[in-house]
C-alpha cells in the first residue's frame, strides 16, 4: 500500500512542479518525495531484495547443465588428424532431495530480509515527509515573523512621527526623541533579520523539494485545527492516560522501527533454525546422458547414469558452536527489540505531551496577544495625548511583539507535533491522527 502511494505521489509530482511558483503543503511533500535520492536508493534496495528472494526460490528447482567437448591429435600420433577427431555432448540434471529443511528456512530468511528493507524504506518515506513539513512550516513561520516585524516597524514609525511633533512643540525632551529614533532603527534591524530568516527558509524548502521556482507557499488554515486545539488544551489526566493507551496501540502496530525490530528478531530466530539444520544429513540425486562422435565410429549414445549422493555431518561440535553463536545473536536482537519498544513508548508520550503543551500555548498566547493589543491601543492613545512616554509606548509595543511571536511559535509547534506523531505511527495523513485524538477528547 505504501509503495503504491509513493508511486502515485511521485508521478503526481511530475505535474505539480510545473503548475506554478505557488505551492501548497501536499505539493511540497510530493516534490520532496520525488526529489529524495535516499528514498530512491531504498526503492532500489527493495527491488534487489525481491530479486534475492526470487533467486533463493529458484535454488530449490532442479539444476540443468549442458557440456560439450572435442579433441584431435595434431602431432606425435600414428593417425591423421581426421582419424583422431572426436567430439561429445552431455546433459545432466541434479536435484537436492533432502537437506534437513535448510532451503525452506533460507527462503523464510530471505522473505524477512525483504520485509526489513521495506520497513527501512517506509521509515525513510516518513523522514522525507517530516523534512518537507519542517521546511514548509519554517517558511510560513518566517513569513509570519516578517509580518510581525513589519507591524512593529509601523508602530515605531508612528511613535517617531508623534515624537517629532512633540519635540517641535517642546513637549518632550531631546532624549525621549532619541529613544523613539533608536526604537525605529531597531525595528529596521529586526526587518533585516526577518528577511534573512525568510530567505533561508525558502532556500531550505527549495533544496528539500528540488524545485527552485518556489516563490510563495499557501498558508495553513488554523481554523481547521481549532476544535482539536481547544480539546487538547483542556485535557485531564484520565484523558491523557486513555489517549496514550490508544495511541500506543495504533502506533505500535505500524511503526517502521518497531516493525523492523520484530522482523530482525524473527530473522535471528530463523538463523538459529538454519544452524541446527547442519545436524541433519543431506541427500541429492542426478541423472546424465550424452552423445559422442568420432571419425571412425560416427555417432554413439552415452549410457544414462543415475547417481545418488548423501552426506552425514560428524563434526557436531562445530555445528553446536555455530548454533550457540546464533542464539546469542537472537538474544541481542531481543534486547534491541525491547529497547526500541521502550524508546517508542517515550516518543509517544513525549509527542503527546508536546501536542498538549503547544495547544495550551496557542490558547494562552492568543489571549495574551489580545490583551497586549488592547493595552497597546490604550498606551498609544495616552501617548498621543502626551500622557504616556516613549518608553511606555515602546514597552506596550514590545509586549505585543513578544506575545505575537509566542503565538506563531505555538501554532507551528503544534503542527510539527502532529507531523511527528503521524510519522511515528506511519499514518497515511495527519487527519488519521486528528481522528484518533478526537474520540478521547470529546
Amino acid at each position: 500500500m505504501k509503495r503504491l502511494l509513493f508511486i502515485l505521489i511521485t508521478a503526481a509530482a511530475g505535474f505539480t512542479c510545473f503548475a506554478g511558483e505557488n505551492i501548497n503543503l501536499e505539493q511540497a511533500r510530493a516534490l520532496a518525495l520525488s526529489n529524495s535520492k535516499t528514498l530512491s536508493k531504498y526503492g532500489l534496495a527493495t527491488e534487489s531484495a525481491l530479486l534475492d528472494e526470487r533467486t533463493q526460490l529458484f535454488s530449490n528447482l532442479p539444476s540443468l547443465s549442458l557440456g560439450v567437448s572435442g579433441s584431435a591429435t595434431l602431432w606425435g600420433g600414428d593417425t591423421d588428424v581426421t582419424d583422431s577427431l572426436s567430439a561429445g555432448a552431455s546433459i545432466s540434471l541434479s536435484q537436492t532431495l533432502w537437506s534437513g529443511g535448510k532451503n525452506t528456512v533460507l527462503g523464510s530468511i530471505q522473505k524477512i530480509a525483504t520485509q526489513i528493507t521495506r520497513q527501512e524504506a517506509l521509515a525513510e518515506y516518513f523522514a522525507v515527509l517530516d523534512s518537507a513539513d519542517t521546511a514548509y512550516y519554517g517558511v510560513l513561520k518566517a513569513q509570519a515573523a516578517m509580518d510581525a516585524a513589519d507591524a512593529a516597524l509601523e508602530v515605531a514609525a508612528l511613535s517617531l512621527s508623534v515624537a517629532e511633533i512633540r519635540l517641535a512643540g517642546g513637549v518632550i525632551s531631546y532624549g525621549e526623541y532619541l529613544q523613539a529614533v533608536a526604537e525605529h532603527e531597531s525595528k529596521k534591524t529586526s526587518i533585516s533579520q526577518a528577511k534573512r530568516d525568510l530567505a533561508l527558509g525558502m532556500a531550505k524548502l527549495r533544496s528539500v523539494t528540488g524545485f527552485s521556482g518556489i516563490s510563495e507557499v499557501e498558508a495553513v488554515d488554523f481554523d481547521y485545527y481549532e476544535t482539536l486545539i481547544q480539546a487538547l488544551a483542556g485535557f485531564s489526566d484520565d484523558q491523557f492516560d486513555s489517549l496514550t493507551a490508544s495511541l500506543w496501540t495504533a502506533v505500535a502496530a505500524k511503526n517502521p522501527e518497531l516493525s523492523k525490530a520484530v522482523l530482525q528478531t524473527q530473522k535471528a530466530d530463523q538463523s538459529v533454525n538454519l544452524a541446527k539444520k547442519d545436524y541433519f544429513p543431506s541427500l541429492s540425486a542426478s541423472i546424465s546422458t550424452g552423445i559422442n562422435y568420432s571419425y571412425n565410429d560416427n555417432f554413439s549414445t552415452a549410457p544414462g547414469k543415475v547417481s545418488i549422493n548423501g552426506s552425514i555431518p560428524l563434526d557436531f561440535w562445530v555445528t553446536g558452536t555455530n548454533v550457540d553463536t546464533k542464539k546469542i545473536a537472537l538474544e541481542q536482537t531481543m534486547l534491541d527489540y525491547y529497547s526500541t519498544e521502550s524508546n517508542l513508548d517515550i516518543e509517544i508520550q513525549t509527542g503527546l505531551l508536546d501536542c498538549i503543551a503547544q495547544a495550551s500555548s496557542v490558547i494562552s498566547s492568543r489571549k495574551a496577544l489580545e490583551y497586549a493589543e488592547k493595552h497597546f491601543e490604550n498606551s498609544l492613545e495616552l501617548y498621543r495625548l502626551s500622557q504616556a512616554s516613549v518608553s511606555d509606548l515602546s514597552d506596550a509595543a514590545a509586549l505585543v511583539s513578544s506575545n505575537r511571536n509566542q503565538l506563531i511559535n505555538a501554532q507551528y509547534g503544534f503542527l510539527s507535533c502532529l507531523s511527528a506523531i503521524r510519522s511515528l505511527g506511519a499514518f497515511e495523513s495527519e487527519d488519521q491522527v486528528i481522528h484518533l485524538f478526537m474520540p478521547v477528547s470529546l
